[in-house]
C-alpha cells in the first residue's frame, strides 16, 4: 500500500503528496495518522489477484503452451482487481465507504475502466510467465516429471 501511494504521489496536487522518506517512514506514518487498519487497505484484492494471477498462469500453460498467451490470460484476470486494488490502496481517508464503492467508482468509467494499465501490467507479467515456465520446463526435464499431456497417452 505505502508502494502504491509512493509511486502515485506524483501525480497528486503538492498539498496532497503525502512525501514518504522511504517505506519504512510510510508504514510508520500510515500506523500513527491512519491507523493499522489502513496498512491493509487493499489486502483482500492483492489476496485475489495472486489467486487470479496463479490461475492464469498455471491452469492455462500446458493447455496453451504458448507462454505469452498464458501471460495475456494472467493479465486480463487480474488487471480488474489491480485496478481496484491500487485505488483502494492510493484512496485517501474517507474517500471511498467500501469495495463496493470502489467498484461502482470503476464501472461508472465503462468496461475498460477496470483495464486501466493493461499494458504495462502486460509487460510486466509476460516476462515473469516466461521465466516461470522456462524454470518450469527445465525441473521437468531434469526430474523427470512428464507435462499433463504426456500423461494422457
Amino acid at each position: 500500500m505505502v508502494n502504491v501511494r509512493m509511486q502515485n504521489d506524483i501525480k497528486l496536487p503538492m498539498d496532497n503528496r503525502r512525501n514518504y522518506k522511504h517505506a519504512i517512514d510510510g508504514l510508520i506514518r500510515v500506523y500513527s495518522e491512519e491507523g493499522v487498519r489502513k496498512l491493509f487497505s487493499g489486502a483482500s484484492t492483492a489476496t485475489s489477484r495472486a489467486v487470479f494471477m496463479t490461475i492464469g498462469q498455471l491452469s492455462f500453460y500446458d493447455q496453451v503452451k504458448i507462454i505469452l498467451t498464458a501471460g495475456a490470460i494472467a493479465t486480463s484476470l487480474t488487471q480488474p482487481l489491480d485496478v481496484i486494488k491500487t485505488r483502494s490502496m492510493n484512496a485517501a481517508p474517507g474517500e471511498f465507504k467500501s469495495l463496493w464503492a470502489i467498484i461502482l467508482y470503476t464501472a461508472k468509467m465503462g468496461p475498460m475502466g477496470f483495464f486501466k494499465g493493461y499494458v504495462p501490467a502486460f509487460v510486466r507479467l509476460a516476462p515473469q510467465t516466461i521465466l516461470t515456465f522456462v524454470f518450469l520446463e527445465q525441473l521437468r526435464l531434469n526430474f523427470g516429471i512428464l507435462p499433463v499431456q504426456s500423461l494422457n497417452k
